[in-house]
């Protein structure tokens, strides 16, 4: 899909860049080339190099050279062989060889960003199979670079607020995962697998989803989903059987051309919870949205994990739960800000944040409700339609 290029996020990076005095950024996680290019790449073999005056330029593997031209925000693109008759090498050794041709071409050598500590990186297109770093990649930029400096910090800061088009593209993922959601609501039944409802999710996400409304190119999403007794805090989806008046809990995860959901949605088969499951999820309901109240801008981070956990206390579960309760979603499923108590920092208008407070019960069962809310002037806007009051 063709996005106009959005000036005010590549701005907004390279007045960071300014700040630190970066001549260019290096980076080679998917999720960040999507974003100072809005190039997808298939395999994480690709490199952008962003330059804080001028334009970037684009390294990818040679099947994808027409792709990456038509989509990117670049002119500049420039293919390396996928396959080398005479070069044993991977083609990430290929990708880096050019990428130091290109610094010199372009003297970019002089303070250089590269992700020194991306810690780990989002899947590519093809998912399944993420590259990862490597030590000799670090080091032989530094045979080119005058001062190799680590531009992870800047890059997470820059992505932590979201532009106009960046929530336009969070709001097609969170619509497909809501007609996923209902898609499963209408068609679940007592005594399905647990994995026979992620696949018809996942299944009826990808088939809508790519194409969707002539604004999306590919669409996927990825489960983890839980019924009744197999609610845990986090564990694999099993063959256990869908189980009629307790909550199926999908832990949902939509992806739309790089912008991701994470979210937490529940299915009640029968329509009717048992009482004590009426009574958490009212509890959990009353958290919820006192919690994406107080995600106003100005106000403290770790607010938000001090209240919902305060207010789960209170309802009787202390020290629940044991998983993190709100961060930040964008190119990525969870990134920064992570709220925590002992978090600096503030929540900023045009920050995305997922929050999600959960209960588990001793030996099986309890219930996690999770939306994204994009934080404005005012209130926060919870971006999925999909209700967190199930009882239909």
């Amino acid at each position: 899909m063709i996005h106009p290029i959005d000036h005010e996020k590549l701005a907004r990076v390279r007045r960071r860049m300014a700040e630190h005095d970066f001549s260019a950024l290096v980076v080679r996680a998917p999720d960040n080339i999507l974003y100072l290019t809005d190039y997808w790449c298939m395999k994480g073999y690709d490199i952008a190099i962003f330059p804080r005056e001028g334009e970037a330029t684009l390294l990818v593997i040679e099947p994808q050279l027409q792709e990456a031209q038509r989509t990117a925000w670049t002119n500049d693109v420039r293919a390396f062989r996928f396959y080398h008759p005479s070069d044993p090498r991977p083609p990430t050794m290929r990708s880096l060889d050019l990428a130091m041709e290109v610094l010199r071409e372009r003297r970019l050598t002089d303070r250089v960003g590269l992700e020194l500590s991306q810690n780990s990186q989002i899947c590519d297109r093809m998912v399944g199979e993420p590259t990862v770093y490597t030590q000799g990649y670090f080091d032989a930029f530094r045979g080119v670079a005058q001062q190799l400096l680590d531009c992870t910090g800047l890059l997470a800061d820059a992505r932590m607020v979201k532009t106009p088009q960046e929530i336009e593209r969070m709001r097609l993922a969170n619509e497909l995962a809501a007609i996923g959601m209902e898609y499963a609501r209408q068609n679940i039944r007592p005594g399905m697998k647990e994995s026979e409802v992620g696949a018809m999710i996942e299944g009826h996400i990808h088939a809508v989803g790519v194409g969707y409304l002539g604004k999306v190119e590919m669409a996927r999403a990825f489960t983890l989903v839980w019924s009744g007794p197999g609610i845990a805090t986090f564990t694999a989806t099993s063959h256990r059987p869908v189980v009629p008046a307790a909550p199926t809990l999908v832990e949902i995860w939509v992806c739309a051309d790089g912008y991701w959901t994470d979210l937490t949605k529940n299915i009640v088969p029968s329509g009717k919870l048992t009482p004590r499951y009426n009574r958490l999820l009212d509890q959990l309901l009353a958290i919820l949205h006192e919690a994406s109240s107080i995600a106003r801008d100005g106000a403290p981070l770790g607010e938000l994990d001090r209240l919902i956990r305060q207010r789960i206390a209170e309802a009787g579960y202390p020290g629940q739960p044991s998983h993190p309760v709100a961060h930040g979603v964008g190119a990525r499923a969870h990134e920064p800000p992570f709220a925590h108590q002992a978090a600096p920092g503030t929540i900023r208008k045009g920050m995305v944040l997922a929050i999600e407070p959960g209960v588990y019960w001793e030996g099986g069962g309890g219930l996690r409700l999770e939306d994204n809310y994009l934080v404005t002037d005012g209130a926060s806007e919870k971006l999925c339609s999909y209700p967190d009051d199930f009882r239909f």
